[in-house]
């Protein structure tokens, strides 16, 4: 079980959180803080292996919680969860140690993404022994906060092509456009426009799977290559 501790200054968005997180297997939330201080005293308390962080506190910033953090040698994996858009806050974010950002606001299943995600990256680690150059690729892959493609045509959003490029990379396996679009709380329709565009570009592989009715159904993985 991940241990989690949720971080957000506004009560009821923490509460709306602390659910997400319950309805995905394999996590529970052990605390919730609303400010700098109550986060850096609920992990002197016990120990969390990952904390969903809020960047605007009454007290401090998030970033500041993060830099404590890894000052007391505490190395606790941070997932940002905040409104703060600006690319200086996402840089800094990253430099500091974040394994990923997801701004608000958000759906459960865009959530549910980062922590399936992080589940299986923790699965690899946990596995421990020597690995090979794909496993590596696969565990940096798994919550880069790297651009989906170089770049995107006039009417793309690179936060939805990344959305989806977090879908599959925390996949176990090729997926269809239905699963993405649910996964990544996304239309069907513009899964399947994002999905032919990084189709195109390289970015994602499709494969065909055929069943009992003969017609076959599209499934995409993201290239290792």
């Amino acid at each position: 079980m991940i241990d989690v501790l949720v971080v957000d200054d506004d009560i009821r968005i923490a509460e709306i959180n602390t659910a997400y997180v319950a309805k995905v297997a394999g996590f529970r939330v052990v605390a919730q803080a609303h400010s700098a201080a109550e986060a850096l005293g609920r992990i002197s308390e016990r120990s969390v292996d990952l904390i969903l962080l809020d960047h605007h506190l009454p007290d401090e910033n998030g970033l500041a919680v993060v830099r404590e953090l890894r000052r007391l040698g505490h190395q606790t994996d941070v997932i940002m969860v905040t409104a703060a858009r600006d690319v200086a806050t996402v840089q800094a974010a990253m430099r500091h140690g974040a394994l990923q950002y997801l701004i608000k606001p958000f759906t459960f299943t865009g959530l549910r993404a980062k922590l399936e995600a992080y589940a299986t990256l923790r699965r690899t680690l946990d596995r421990g022994g020597e690995t090979e150059q794909a496993e590596v690729d696969r565990m940096f892959g798994a919550l880069s906060a790297g651009a989906a493609a170089p770049a995107l045509p006039k009417g793309h959003s690179p936060t939805t092509a990344e959305l989806v490029r977090q879908v599959l990379m925390g996949a176990n396996g090729p997926l269809s456009a239905q699963e993405i679009a649910e996964r990544a709380g996304m239309s069907r329709q513009t899964a399947q426009r994002y999905l032919k565009l990084l189709e195109r570009t390289g970015r994602v592989e499709l494969t065909l799977r055929y069943g009992e009715t003969g017609r076959p159904e599209h499934r995409f993985t993201w290239s290792r290559g």
